[in-house]
């Protein structure tokens, strides 16, 4: 058992959360479901990556904000590409820097390892090219933050 969990508070959605985001993430499943009264489901223990996660369904009282968000390296254009798709659809929203808000109010930073490579250069100066051309990104686009750098 992990020591430390991130845990989610839904309205009523963790279930459907939970199994939306199991279906996104490979090396997921959702571990345990924790029945309420009259056939409710209170809770759910999922893994996403190897990672666990609780999510409660505790009601309206509290809201995701962005000062919370889950970081994802990404390998590729294409898995950058494939999960923003797949964590806007459905009514989730775009934006700046890599980041989104998914249809449950969850703040995603979607982010290649690029992005960390460039902006972490030893040259200041393209590492500076490259953190102006993602300020104007709202999904990063690795083809045009590494043209900043070279250009």
């Amino acid at each position: 058992m992990q020591k430390i969990s991130t845990f989610l508070w839904f309205d009523s959605q963790a279930e459907e959360a939970a199994k939306f985001y199991v279906s996104i993430f490979k090396n997921s499943k959702v571990l345990g479901i924790m029945p309420g009264p009259n056939g409710t489901v209170m809770g759910v223990n999922f893994q996403l990556e190897g990672q666990e996660f609780k999510a409660l369904n505790g009601g309206p009282q509290f809201k995701f904000s962005p000062a919370i968000s889950l970081f994802v390296n990404c390998q590729s254009q294409a898995e950058v590409d494939e999960l923003w798709q797949k964590l806007t659809t459905g009514g989730g929203k775009p934006s700046r820097c890599g980041w989104l808000t998914d249809k449950y109010g969850l703040s995603w930073q979607i982010i290649p390892t690029k992005l960390g490579e460039l902006l972490g250069s030893k040259d200041r100066e393209r590492a500076g090219k490259a953190m102006n051309a993602m300020m104007q990104m709202d999904k990063i686009d690795v083809a045009k933050l590494q043209e900043a750098y070279d250009g």
